[in-house]
């Protein structure tokens, strides 16, 4: 499968540093930059779907789903198709979007920051049905141990396209 990838840029990652303080959800915290990267993956997204990052909809959808009624998930971690979609448990449960979309920051696990030029990898998309039958896990947090809570999860290789979602 094709994985689109989208650079990000200095004014990119301006933008969001100076986004996700304001976007920061106060809940297990798996890495040092969940928020940045949860900004990152909605620029990257944005970018792929109206070749506009600026388009995100950032401090607009709170307590909604990112794009009306698709929710980004995004993660900071090398890229391999191997790499999972993950929904939280009691995410999944309190919201219903039609379809979860993958973002991978591809960078090191450890990462504590996001340099300019690094690729975020749209991986795909699942349906809300589809993540709602997936398997549950807790994956644990970066910083080891266990997570403190479960997530849905769905292989990358098994999502559907990207540039399918255009016909959504």
């Amino acid at each position: 499968m094709r994985y689109p990838r989208v650079t990000i840029t200095a004014d990119m990652l301006r933008e969001a540093r100076a986004w996700a303080p304001r976007v920061k959800i106060q809940r297990t915290v798996a890495s040092r930059i969940d928020a940045l990267t949860g900004v990152l993956g909605e620029m990257a997204f944005a970018q792929f779907l109206f070749a506009d990052w600026r388009r995100h909809q950032l401090g607009a959808n709170k307590g909604k789903a990112d794009f009306d009624t698709l929710e980004v998930k995004a993660s900071a971690f090398p890229f391999s198709p191997k790499l999972h979609l993950l929904v939280r448990e009691d995410y999944a449960r309190s919201r219903k979007p039609l379809c979860y979309v993958q973002v991978i920051i591809d960078i090191s696990a450890r990462a504590l920051d996001v340099p300019a030029g690094t690729q975020a990898v749209l991986c795909g998309y699942a349906t809300c049905e589809e993540v709602d039958a997936a398997p549950l896990k807790d994956f644990g947090s970066k910083f080891g141990g266990d997570g403190g809570y479960r997530c849905h999860y769905l292989p990358v290789l098994r999502l559907h396209p990207i540039e399918d979602l255009r016909l959504i």
